[in-house]
């Protein structure tokens, strides 16, 4: 990861986790740059040697992902035929010119972007915005208190906010714009799809995906340490609503 960073001239680089396909695993790293809001840089590997830079998701790419059912062949180049999967995807690809196929590459590419936009948390205060816009770490975090740490409200998922936008004024009178400019877990759908838990005597919050099986973040209460990796098939817990 520092020769990626070196290589690429990140600022810094996260491993991202792994995603288990049948014949290998994919391992994915994510470079960032000072803006830490700005689209990350993503990156593969079969080895963790040879690194590969992975295109942006597009919406395509993202609709055409969620059509695909199954696991990953760990195949970069394998090529699913959507006239088996869907077939009006299919056809509409068919009639705009298009190849009724999708490479695993592709595939993988929308499938880190869904996870990162439904389960990618950083904690209340980890980062604040600038009045440019831009987001930076922040300094004078020194982590949540145990308390605060047990509380589902205290975590934001760390891409563009969404359920912000439909709050009220008088809602919104009560946040600081600098820190609470992300959209917070207490409200995500269905609820109970967070399990919260204290490990190592309770000097360490794990925080899991119900939704995401195999994401797990973790932070240390009165320290800068937090984080998330994942570690799963890379598909969606469709049955969640019927478990809960």
């Amino acid at each position: 990861l520092p020769l990626l960073q070196r290589d690429y001239r990140f600022d810094c680089v996260w491993f991202w986790g792994c995603i288990q396909g049948v014949r290998s695993s994919y391992y994915i790293a994510e470079g960032l740059g000072p803006d830490r809001a700005a689209p990350r840089s993503r990156l593969y590997s079969l080895n963790c040697i040879d690194w590969s830079l992975l295109t942006p998701a597009t919406k395509e790419m993202l609709a055409l992902a969620e059509q695909v059912k199954g696991r990953f062949q760990g195949d970069p180049s394998f090529e699913y035929s959507l006239a088996e999967i869907n077939a009006e995807a299919a056809a509409s690809l068919i009639a705009s010119g298009k190849e009724p196929v999708m490479k695993e590459e592709a595939r993988l590419i929308a499938t880190i972007e869904q996870i990162d936009r439904a389960v990618g948390i950083v904690p209340r205060g980890a980062f604040v915005k600038t009045p440019l816009g831009s987001v930076h770490e922040n300094r004078h975090f020194e982590g949540l208190s145990l308390v605060e740490a047990k509380k589902l409200s205290s975590y934001f998922h760390f891409t563009d906010p969404v359920n912000l936008k439909n709050k009220t004024l008088l809602e919104k009178a009560d946040l600081d714009p600098s820190t609470d400019f992300l959209d917070s877990l207490e409200h995500d759908i269905p609820r109970g799809s967070w399990s919260i838990q204290l490990e190592k005597g309770g000097t360490v919050v794990v925080l899991r995906s119900l939704l995401w099986l195999g994401l797990t973040f973790y932070h240390v209460p009165m320290t800068k340490q937090f984080g998330y990796v994942y570690f799963g098939t890379g598909e969606k817990n469709l049955d969640l609503p019927f478990m809960l």
